[in-house]
């Protein structure tokens, strides 16, 4: 079954990706840097310049850094399964971006592998791997 468990909180780990989602696009770094757990893990294998980052700080930085190359960003988010055992969770995500990058505006795919826990009441991600399913690339103004 892709969504299990008691649906308040499928429901608030659901509002965790969407409150990921709406920092991306307005590039608040202290509020999606909110979103982590303190000793959470991420993942960009695609990106192996990138690799693993640990560390809620080491998270946040890395991300305030890689955002310089993505302006005007649009970033959307959604859930394709949702898998709650006590205070962990099993979540896989969809993404959908897009950017203008060197004068082309740019639309990429992914899709996140992520482990969330409740941590005093309240849902973040302690793990999230991404990998990306289409990229494409349009001249700037289509």
């Amino acid at each position: 079954m892709p969504f299990t468990g008691p649906a308040e909180d499928r429901l608030a780990i659901r509002e965790l990706l969407e409150t990921y989602a709406d920092a991306v696009t307005r590039v608040d770094a202290d509020d999606w840097a909110a979103t982590w757990a303190e000793d959470a893990e991420w993942s960009l294998p695609d990106y192996p310049e990138l690799g693993t980052t640990r560390g809620r700080a080491a998270i946040k930085a890395m991300w305030v850094e890689a955002m310089k190359n993505y302006p005007g960003i649009m970033f959307e988010a959604w859930p394709g399964s949702i898998e709650v055992t006590g205070d962990t969770a099993k979540m896989r995500s969809y993404t959908a971006e897009v950017y203008d990058q060197n004068g082309t505006t740019m639309r990429d795919r992914g899709v996140y592998e992520d482990t969330c826990v409740k941590i005093d009441g309240k849902w973040l991600f302690k793990s999230r791997s991404f990998r990306n399913i289409h990229r494409q690339h349009a001249p700037k103004g289509c």
